[in-house]
């Protein structure tokens, strides 16, 4: 494993992300942290992380998985270090040294950025430029505050490792009516939301592909020095 103290846990999105990183640990010999599948979506997130028992302070968590460009200076496949995320007005930083850790494990492949964490899908250009630009972020998801301030305020130690799946210049499908108040995908207005838009539909599935084998690709990077 690589040079750095042991990870503990890694949480990352259900479904296709989770996958990702687990076929990442796969065929990785010696200790491997235990992978976690959360929900997406703020609200589900804080409450699935108030229930569980899972982690211990002084853990170290590393939250994995997908985010989209707010910058045309990341485009679908780059690899993303969260510095923090703001949401609302409020900040909470990722752990220093636990991501310049991972920042030189990675150094060369890696880019540090500034996240923003968003209650629904950002889909349009035109929004994912003007959020950038206003609040100088360069990535957006739907977890990463949530699990930092619960993290921050339990001691426990956390970095966030991420993937662009979607770039600022297009849009992407409206799937904010898709995503369950559990945190879960319905299929149905999943499908319909794709169906709609059919060609920023086929662009998000082809950048989630792409993003999925990176995530799966660094995944296994990490694990295997």
């Amino acid at each position: 494993m690589s040079n750095f103290l042991p990870i503990n846990t890694i949480l990352v999105p259900q479904g296709a992300e989770y996958k990702a990183v687990y076929r990442g640990l796969s065929g990785i010999t010696g200790s491997i942290p235990t992978v976690v599948a959360i929900p997406v979506g703020m609200k589900p997130l804080l409450k699935y992380l108030q229930q569980g028992q899972f982690l211990a302070p002084k853990s170290r968590v590393l939250i994995m998985g997908l985010c989209g460009s707010l910058s045309d200076r990341h485009t679908v496949g780059d690899i993303v270090l969260y510095q923090d995320c703001i949401y609302q007005g409020k900040q909470e930083e990722c752990d220093r040294t636990f991501t310049a850790q991972l920042h030189s494990s990675l150094s060369e492949k890696v880019s540090l950025v500034k996240s923003l964490t968003s209650d629904r899908v950002i889909w349009s250009a035109a929004e994912k430029h003007r959020l950038g630009e206003t609040l100088a972020a360069d990535v957006v998801d739907m977890e990463g505050f949530t699990a930092l301030e619960f993290f921050n305020a339990a001691g426990v130690t956390v970095a966030i490792l991420r993937v662009v799946s979607d770039d600022c210049q297009h849009n992407i499908p409206d799937l904010t009516s898709a995503i369950n108040s559990d945190g879960s995908l319905k299929p149905f207005p999943l499908a319909m939301g794709m169906l709609r838009q059919p060609l920023a539909a086929t662009r998000l599935i082809r950048g989630s592909l792409t993003a999925l084998k990176v995530l799966e690709q660094v995944t296994n990077l990490l694990f295997s020095r």
